[in-house]
């Protein structure tokens, strides 16, 4: 067992700002994917002659794969190296995107999509990980700051590029374009990626917690699937069995783990991070945070699209400002570093709220047309809201994760951060759309609708400010610099080989 001195410790790889770039251009891959099919359905569905539920799992199956795939795949970067799962995850992402895109039929195009959530979680965790075990404490705040940029820029770009991809017609080629662009960019990362990202030594070889793999797959799925298909099939008994088959395998997935830990073996999710509180509330954080904002998107798009007759693309320029407010704030955020970590998740919150409550005020004043400058402040507001939340909230989540643990860290925080997109979608949805149905068609309907969206949006970022106010009084990352500390300990890790 090889072990980094302090001396080592202090001398971070000096590629590791472009390490970083190469692992935000990864992110940026699966966050867009997830969102650029979104405005491909009305061509999806005239070139494939598919079903609305066929289409439905083009859209779900890369979210189930992904979610079910976090999890187990992030621990087993920690076994086999996290930089050669990230190069295989990368890989087979950018070929499952292929496959997307010459896909003859429907069914083809599930399967593949299925395969390309499966390698997105293969990826992502490495992603998170690499970050954690290659950049100093001091510095992983501003790092993890660009992670806010990303996630804002993917959230618009997304229905942009989709819109523009699909009103272009490359070729005759429709919508599959939306696929095939991922290839020059994932070759490039590969390449990028083989050349530049360090190699760090991957734990001891141990046997995979099977057993585990299974409880957590199951927890997942029994959370996963009734949220994304609850809505469509208006929530059958089935749906809250699933629910509450949750809670039973999620126990159960407990007990195994701390047996586990009584005979030394090797735990999917490490017990040190079940039992830590700063973690959990960590979790909970991320879920509300993202529960608001993929759902508020979702929202905004079937509001102007359906309700004000906007083009997709008119659409994806009227959330500009979300994604301009997110990379200002992330960029001030990142000179604050590791510093004043529980008063910025706070006031990103706060800013959040603020934001949703001025966007509650000027759709009230919407009749029969919406302009996109009415929507510019309250967006710009929100943007600075998640931008200010995003970077510190990873920060202080990943801090208490002993540099062994990473992978698996990653991906619990990411798996939670998908189980959040999942019920915002599913809850702002039919706070959505049952507001719709019962207030009639027509633009004041869609107004109305929204509104009460808001409503939701605007209590799950008062939470969200709750949760923050209840960490920790210590809890800052820049603690995790002191090598006689718990976390610290955390971050001059052992590196096992």
């Amino acid at each position: 067992m090889t072990q980094l001195n302090s001396q080592d410790a202090a001398a971070p790889d000096s590629r590791r700002w472009l390490t970083l770039s190469i692992l935000l251009l990864a992110g940026f891959m699966n966050l867009i994917d997830v969102t650029i099919v979104n405005v491909a359905i009305p061509s999806l569905k005239a070139d494939l002659g598919a079903s609305d539920s066929q289409i439905e799992w083009v859209v779900a199956g890369y979210i189930v794969a992904f979610a079910l795939g976090l999890l187990p795949l992030g621990r087993l970067g920690d076994v086999v190296g996290r930089k050669r799962m990230f190069l295989i995850g990368i890989s087979g992402f950018t070929l499952c995107s292929a496959f997307c895109g010459i896909s003859p039929s429907v069914d083809l195009l599930i399967a593949a999509r299925l395969l390309q959530g499966l390698t997105a979680a293969m990826m992502m965790p490495q992603v998170l990980a690499l970050v954690q075990v290659t950049f100093p404490p001091e510095e992983r705040g501003f790092a993890f700051s660009f992670f806010g940029v990303t996630a804002g820029i993917a959230s618009v770009a997304g229905p942009l590029a989709g819109g523009a991809l699909i009103s272009a017609n490359l070729y005759d080629l429709a919508w599959r374009p939306i696929f095939l662009v991922n290839l020059p960019i994932g070759i490039f990362a590969v390449i990028a990626g083989w050349l530049l990202i360090p190699n760090v030594a991957p734990g001891k070889r141990e046997r995979i917690d099977v057993i585990g793999v299974l409880l957590a797959a199951a927890t997942v799925f029994s959370i996963i699937i009734p949220l994304v298909e609850g809505r469509e099939v208006g929530w059958p008994t089935w749906c809250f069995a699933m629910m509450a088959a949750s809670i039973v395998t999620a126990t159960a997935f407990v007990f195994w783990e701390r047996h586990r830990e009584r005979r030394k073996a090797t735990q999917l999710l490490p017990m040190s991070l079940i039992r830590n509180r700063h973690f959990l509330l960590g979790l909970s954080m991320t879920s509300s945070l993202f529960a608001g904002i993929p759902g508020f998107f979702f929202i905004v798009a079937v509001f102007l699209q359906v309700g004000f007759g906007y083009t997709p693309l008119q659409s994806g320029l009227a959330t500009v400002p979300f994604p301009v407010g997110v990379f200002l704030a992330s960029l001030i955020a990142g000179q604050f570093g590791s510093r004043k970590v529980k008063a910025r998740l706070i006031a990103g919150a706060l800013t959040l709220a603020a934001g949703m409550a001025a966007l509650y005020a000027v759709v009230g004043t919407v009749t029969d047309s919406v302009s996109h400058w009415s929507l510019l402040g309250p967006l710009f507001l929100c943007g600075l809201g998640m931008g200010t939340t995003v970077a510190p909230l990873f920060a202080t989540i990943l801090t208490v994760v002993e540099a062994r643990d990473a992978g698996s860290g990653s991906g619990a925080l990411q798996s939670f951060q998908q189980i959040g997109a999942a019920l915002g979608v599913a809850v702002n949805g039919q706070i959505f759309f049952s507001a719709l149905a019962s207030a009639g068609e027509g633009p004041a309907s869609y107004r109305d609708a929204f509104q009460t969206s808001i409503i939701f949006e605007l209590a799950i970022f008062l939470l969200l400010a709750f949760l923050s106010s209840r960490l920790p009084i210590g809890a800052d990352p820049k603690r995790s610099s002191d090598p006689h500390s718990a976390s610290g300990r955390g971050d001059h890790a052992m590196i096992e080989s």
